[in-house]
């Protein structure tokens, strides 16, 4: 028996409507796709005016904060700037207060820091101090007057 053989045919695949559609996928996420620019921000610092005083039969403490880091809390220095230090410092300070005044108090915190300090120590005795109870903040500042 003799078969006829069949002509092979090249099998083709169109890439065509394949491109299309990576082309369409690369122009609907370069449409949705977001850009943003990184710059720095303008920030423009408020300045001091005058405000309400403590006065003088309030139960104030005040930190003072230098250029180097090194704290001062009701002028005893600290001997480094370590957070549980720090709370230590400002939790024996308020016990004295409360056991000084006999009464319930509404104890304050001044904190002084040097233009040079970095502003992690102001943020984090500002916290620590909010932990603690203080319930009156302050921050010294200069007057436009004093500059």
């Amino acid at each position: 028996m003799k078969f006829k053989r069949r002509v092979r045919q090249d099998i083709d695949v169109n890439m065509t409507p394949l491109i299309d559609v990576v082309f369409l996928l690369l122009i609907f996420f370069m449409v949705s796709t977001t850009f943003t620019k990184e710059s720095r921000l303008g920030i423009n610092l408020p300045e001091a005016s005058p405000s309400e005083q403590i006065s003088a039969n309030d139960y104030n403490l005040e930190v003072l904060i230098d250029a180097n880091g090194i704290f001062k809390v009701a002028n005893i220095t600290l001997g480094n700037n370590d957070l549980s230090t720090i709370r230590a410092a400002l939790q024996t300070q308020l016990q004295s207060m409360l056991r000084a005044a006999k009464t319930d108090i509404n104890p304050s915190l001044t904190i002084t820091a040097d233009a040079a300090t970095a502003h992690q120590f102001v943020v984090s005795t500002m916290d620590i101090a909010g932990q603690l109870g203080f319930s009156k903040l302050q921050i010294t500042t200069l007057t436009n007057e004093t500059q």
